[in-house]
């Protein structure tokens, strides 16, 4: 009788280290799955966030591309945008689906070297842009104008900036510039008339 319950004793052990045993390989293999299924979940090129960043990289390289193409100057020559900047009549233009019109008159279109190249590049990819004219009145503070407006921006909106110094030999008459466009002459004791931060925003619809 003692043997048959030392036997017993022996068989219950064994069943018992066996569920045991089960019940730490489904710990471990549950264990497994969540690992598996954080890192899965982690970011990747289609989260948002990871999205907006990809987003913003594409704009920027964009918006230098466009910038550094129309700063570009021959030997001695002023650059396309230098040139745009310099005829500008202080009017803003807006993209009425086919060309850019002026806000006050839509009977103007734009015909400037920026308008043609963000027509190309910006509006056929659906990218919407603003561009600024930001420059120093004469009391030192900073004032900036619209010269091509599309809207506000979105949250991930990007802004290159290049600027340009002007002087009076550029212009042909400083006062109808001033008076045009806004843009004064920081001192009539030199050459210097002002320097002007051109501002291209872009960002998507």
């Amino acid at each position: 009788m003692g043997i048959v319950k030392l036997l017993s004793s022996f068989t219950n052990d064994e069943t018992g280290q066996m569920h045991t045993l089960e019940a730490v390989m489904a710990a471990i293999i549950m264990v497994t799955v969540v690992v598996f299924a954080v890192q899965a979940t982690s970011l990747t090129p289609l989260t948002s966030s990871t999205a907006n960043t990809h987003i913003e990289t594409q704009l920027k390289t964009q918006g230098y591309d466009i910038i550094n193409s129309l700063d570009h100057s021959e030997y001695e020559q002023d650059s396309r945008l230098k040139n745009d900047l310099l005829n500008w009549d202080g009017d803003v233009y807006i993209w009425n689906g086919s060309s850019y019109i002026s806000k006050s008159n839509q009977s103007k279109e734009l015909n400037s070297s920026t308008a043609k190249t963000l027509e190309i590049i910006a509006v056929k990819r659906g990218i919407a842009h603003n561009v600024h004219f930001t420059y120093i009145k004469e009391n030192g503070e900073r004032y900036s104008s619209p010269y091509i407006y599309n809207g506000e921006p979105s949250d991930n909106a990007v802004i290159i900036s290049r600027k340009i110094v002007l002087s009076n030999p550029d212009i042909s008459n400083t006062s109808t510039f001033s008076s045009a466009t806004g843009i004064n002459n920081l001192n009539n004791s030199t050459d210097l008339y002002n320097i002007v931060d051109i501002q291209l925003t872009l960002w998507r619809i």
